[in-house]
């Protein structure tokens, strides 16, 4: 299994994520998770449209919170033809109570527990932590990576705006801060 360092940090300390390293043009790895009622869902679900992949370490946390209902305010404007995803490690059940609590009804919460194909696939997931890192794919309807944040420090928020943008079919040259990646074309 591949392990990177330098892409990103929690609470200032450096961590190690698993699986390999994507790059804006390439396709779209297809994963296994599933939906709040334990039904499988894989990438293929959502041909045909733009996906703005969320993963998050926990909704449960203050700052996935505070991402994930920026988010469902944001669906609110975007095209029907863009979904937001959002996948953690979290339980279904978790998840699906978290949403009911939170009143998140345009993100669509998606559960990796099971097999960690998407956290494996896309590498983000974290070997000290046996978490998601905070990071966002745009991916395109033909299933290209449009745009990848990596946010740098785990517990901040990402640029909404460049995620956005790129969701619009836009162009993104904004770099990020320290050492996460953000790229884009």
């Amino acid at each position: 299994m591949e392990e990177r360092t330098g892409v990103t940090r929690f609470k200032g300390d450096p961590v190690t994520l698993l699986g390999p390293e994507l790059k804006v043009g390439d396709k779209a790895p297809d994963f296994r998770v599933v939906d709040t009622d334990l039904s499988p869902v894989a990438l293929a679900d959502f041909a045909g449209k733009t996906k703005i992949i969320c993963a998050v370490p926990s909704l449960d946390t203050p700052v996935c919170d505070t991402e994930i209902r920026r988010f469902n305010q944001e669906a609110a404007q975007i095209s029907d033809d863009t979904v937001v995803l959002t996948l953690s490690l979290d339980l279904p059940f978790a998840q699906k109570r978290w949403c009911a609590a939170a009143g998140i009804d345009r993100v669509k919460t998606l559960s990796d527990y099971q097999d960690r194909s998407f956290a494996l696939g896309y590498g983000v997931l974290i070997k000290e932590l046996a978490l998601l890192s905070r990071s966002i794919f745009v991916v395109d309807a033909e299933d290209k990576i449009r745009f990848i944040q990596h946010v740098p420090e785990i517990t901040e928020e990402p640029d909404y705006a460049a995620v956005l943008e790129a969701a619009k079919g836009g162009i993104v040259t904004k770099e990020v801060p320290g050492d996460g990646f953000c790229g884009a074309y």
